[in-house]
């Protein structure tokens, strides 16, 4: 279980390796630490097998042509969790979660801007679902941490001159008023990238019918025009994580960047984003146990521009950035 899975030193530096870049070679990460390349490699297999560790490639949302959307489901309890499980199963969500005593599903899914189905899970699929009792959906304006934003939780143990080291490949041009979309071969890349970011070009030149340089080239350029990002999935449990709340927060207009903008550098908070909707900020809080979760409430994000905070515990995730956790 990830549960009684202990980290030290060493598997906390690998983590923090593969956010900075999840294609570094291991012979470079193992460099960096400061320890072999077998080592490194061991503890890579270890923490794949045993605490839920992946590297997945995603699109930017402004390349791949989509729209997100924060939708929260109240379903039966007796529902719920075949609901959950059902939406997490669709290549059109991520991010699945049960909350609120069981009764609540949060998920982010994936429309197109036009055409005739651009929006068919929002207004015709989950409404007709049997068990679901109430839907809204907050369209996702603006990420402050997320995404290609990793959780600081994870990424405070290599130094400066460690992550110079491993951002060759991983730095990311801002992206300008037009941003690169993706074409055909481009998406066949990423849907070969999707499950493990950290296959060979050998095996993706075999399942995308190119070849290894050619990918190679095509995927470097993609990042550095930021156009797809690697993110880290790992089973918070392993690094302390007992307790995972959802914030649906209410911040006056005028202050809603500046209020986004402090709390993306809390350490307790995975995700910050702002949205449509009466609850105009959303964040997920993920702390040690119920007394830091409490402690983190009434003393760091009580500001004055927050006129109300909906706190909703997570139960369980059945989705993370695409990564299945329904077995």
């Amino acid at each position: 279980m990830a549960k009684a899975l202990a980290l030290d030193d060493l598997d906390r530096g690998l983590i923090h390796a593969l956010q900075v870049d999840g294609r570094a070679p291991f012979t470079l990460v193992a460099d960096v630490l400061g320890c072999s390349t077998q080592t490194v490699v061991r503890r890579y297999r270890r923490l794949y097998a045993h605490a839920g560790l992946r590297v997945v490639a995603l699109p930017a949302p402004r390349s791949a042509g989509i729209h997100q959307w924060f939708v929260r489901l109240t379903a039966a309890t007796r529902a719920a969790h075949d609901i959950a499980v059902a939406l997490a199963r669709r290549p059109d969500t991520s991010w699945v979660r049960l909350t609120s005593g069981g009764t609540e599903i949060v998920a982010i899914i994936h429309t197109q801007p036009a055409g005739p189905d651009a929006h068919a899970l929002l207004l015709r699929d989950i409404p007709r679902t049997a068990g679901i009792t109430a839907v809204s959906a907050h369209y996702l304006l603006h990420t402050y941490v997320g995404g290609p934003t990793a959780w600081h939780g994870r990424v405070g143990v290599l130094d400066a001159a460690q992550r110079a080291r491993l951002r060759a490949e991983s730095a990311a041009e801002e992206p300008d008023a037009s941003p690169y979309l993706l074409t055909g071969p481009d998406r066949l890349l990423l849907d070969a990238l999707r499950d493990d970011a950290r296959i060979s070009y050998a095996e993706l030149a075999a399942a995308t019918g190119s070849t290894a340089p050619t990918v190679a080239r095509t995927l470097a350029e993609l990042r550095t025009r930021g156009a797809l990002f690697l993110d880290v999935d790992i089973e918070p449990a392993v690094l302390g994580v007992t307790v995972s709340a959802l914030l649906w927060m209410q911040v006056k207009p005028a202050h809603l960047d500046a209020v986004a903008t402090e709390l993306a550098g809390h350490r307790e908070l995975a995700m910050v984003a702002a949205t449509t909707g009466p609850t105009n900020l959303v964040a997920q809080a993920l702390c040690g146990d119920a007394e830091e979760l409490h402690r983190y409430l009434t003393r760091e994000v009580a500001l004055d521009p927050i006129a109300r905070i909906e706190t909703a515990p997570v139960l369980r995730t059945y989705k993370a950035a695409a990564t299945l956790r329904i077995g």
